[in-house]
Formats: C-alpha cells, sequence, structure tokens
C-alpha cells in the first residue's frame, strides 16, 4: 500500500468513527488495566458482562485486594483462563499498592513487570488511558495489516513496528480501534465484507468477496 494509500485509508475511517473508543467498560485506569487483562483469549462482551458488577462493588487496587483472589473468580467465572487471572489480578493489585501507590504507572516498563500484563494490554492502557500513540496488535490489527498490504509483517512486533512506522502522525492516536474495528466487523476473518468495506479500492487483498 502506497503512502497516498494509507492516508486515504485511514481518512475514510477517522470519518466514519471520528472519536473511537475501547468496546470494554472501565471507569477509571485502574478499571481499565483489569479488564484488559482479563480480555486475553475473551470477548470484550464477555468481560463487560463479568465486570458489570465486579466494577459496581471494585474500583482500586485496595477494594481488589480486600475482595480476595475467591470474590474476584466468583465475577468472572464466565471468562477463560479465570483461575490464572484472577491470581494474576490480585497479584498486580498488590504491586500497584506496594510499589506504585495505588496508582496504574505510565511508563511501559513498570506495566509490563505487572502479572498478567504484555506488550498488548500495556499498549492498550498507554493509548485509552494516557494518549500515548500506541498500537496493541491483537488479531484483528494482525490480519487487517496483513491482508491489505498496510503494513505486513510475520509477527505481532514486526506489525507493530510498521504500524507505527507507516501511520501518518495524525492518525497515530487512534490507529489502534480504528483497526480493531475495522477487522471486528468488516474485514473478518472467514468472509471479510468487501462489499460495504469504506477502503476496499485501497486495500491489496486479491480476493474481495462481494458480500
Amino acid at each position: 500500500m502506497t503512502p497516498e494509500h494509507i492516508q486515504e485509508f485511514y481518512a475514510r475511517l477517522a470519518a466514519a468513527v471520528p472519536e473511537p473508543r475501547t468496546e470494554l467498560n472501565y471507569l477509571n485506569v485502574y478499571t481499565l488495566l483489569v479488564a484488559v487483562a482479563l480480555s486475553a483469549q475473551s470477548t470484550d462482551v464477555g468481560v463487560n458482562k463479568a465486570t458489570a458488577a465486579l466494577f459496581k462493588a471494585v474500583t482500586t487496587p485496595a477494594a481488589m485486594v480486600a475482595l480476595g483472589e475467591a470474590g474476584l473468580k466468583a465475577h468472572i467465572r464466565t471468562i477463560g483462563l479465570f483461575n490464572t487471572k484472577a491470581k494474576n489480578v490480585i497479584a498486580l493489585s498488590e504491586i500497584l499498592l506496594r510499589d506504585h501507590g495505588g496508582e496504574v504507572p505510565r511508563e511501559r516498563a513498570a506495566l509490563e513487570a505487572l502479572p498478567g500484563v504484555g506488550r498488548k494490554t500495556a499498549n492498550v492502557v498507554l493509548n485509552e488511558a494516557f494518549g500515548e500513540e500506541t498500537c496493541a496488535v491483537d488479531t484483528h490489527i494482525f490480519r487487517v495489516a496483513n491482508r491489505t498490504g498496510l503494513a505486513p509483517g510475520k509477527t505481532v512486533l514486526a506489525v507493530e513496528n510498521g504500524l507505527m512506522a507507516r501511520t501518518p502522525a495524525p492518525f497515530r492516536r487512534h490507529a489502534h480501534h480504528w483497526l480493531i474495528l475495522h477487522g471486528r466487523y468488516v474485514c473478518t476473518a472467514r468472509k471479510p465484507h468487501c462489499g460495504r468495506c469504506p477502503v476496499a479500492d485501497l486495500c491489496d487483498f486479491p480476493d474481495k468477496s462481494p458480500a
């Protein structure tokens, strides 16, 4: 995809959704961190159902530690890998209290040092909560970047680096969300909806579907 096509690609996605946001429900930076950590290998819809009651009772690391691992599991049993996730969320909450004054750190290294928080989760928190220009490459973004020719790469990190290098500056803040939404609802895995895709004419994918 040429630089001119990339500029137009993002311009069209931005026109369709001027202020994109995560589809995970959260109340503050801490609950965002928890929601993203819980969303690994789970859907946003499933996480939102599980956290609806949880976030009415828990909005701080101290409240989470007080709830305890068993109490947290009772809220998130419907989420995949809930045993491991509950253990990690309690552990990261304890670390936030011990090392960060109960606040979620803005530094990538400090975020990635938390149990259950990898590069993708850190990127989401840095972007959504702190407004930093990061791109959390999930399966949707990896697919869109490779399928369209926007930023081809064989690894998640290669795609992330390619996107950050090729995305024009005005679009870097929201690129993450535009690409996720596009992959989730239009450029889907098994049968992309090329017939209603706003950027189909800019895309390098050779087997475009009319649907």
